[in-house]
């Protein structure tokens, strides 16, 4: 597993404690993590935190205190709190890594770019043809992906008339795209 490059230089003194604390606190920090997370590719990256803040805080000499189990995982406590929080705030759960077969074919030329504006470009121009509220159901249920019984709530319709209005945009979409 490939860790965090580290930004700090510490001295031979701190690489010492960190060695230390290395061996005699990894495996079960490793595991603590494990039972409190299922982020199994961001372990070390936290081990490596708590021993990072041990450091920093006091240096060698913090380490040798007389309880340095409970201050190690107390640390560990902290490092999985702001873990948490920022997958929480960052919606990292949302993230979709790369698949160089699903996204790795794009055409970033600027001739396609340029075909692409212009076909969202009519695209957009013929739904600006809808009645606005065939173009809005239109809107909710093909790019927002709403159901039909929720929007039919929301428009305060029968489930038919969303139906109606659905049907009478993809005829007039059909229509306009077989002319052009």
């Amino acid at each position: 597993m490939v860790r965090r490059q580290r930004r700090y230089e510490y001295s031979e003194e701190d690489r010492a404690a960190l060695d230390r604390l290395d061996r005699d606190f990894r495996r079960s920090l490793l595991s603590w993590f494990g039972r409190r997370t299922r982020d199994r590719a961001d372990l070390e990256d936290m081990v490596q935190e708590v021993f990072e803040r041990l450091v920093k805080r006091g240096g060698a000499s913090e380490l040798e205190r007389q309880n340095l189990s409970a201050y190690v995982f107390e640390t560990a406590s902290s490092v999985l709190t702001d873990h948490l929080r920022k997958k929480v705030t960052r919606h990292s759960d949302a993230h979709e890594p790369f698949d160089q077969n699903q996204h790795g074919g794009a055409d970033f030329s600027p001739e396609h770019v340029l075909m692409d504006r212009q076909q969202l470009a009519r695209a957009t121009a013929v739904l600006l043809e809808l009645p606005e509220r065939t173009r809005v159901i239109f809107v909710l249920r093909r790019l927002e992906g709403m159901r039909l019984n929720d929007i039919a709530k929301r428009l305060g319709i029968s489930v038919s008339a969303v139906e109606k209005h659905m049907q009478r945009a993809i005829t007039h979409i059909m229509r306009r795209i077989d002319f052009e």
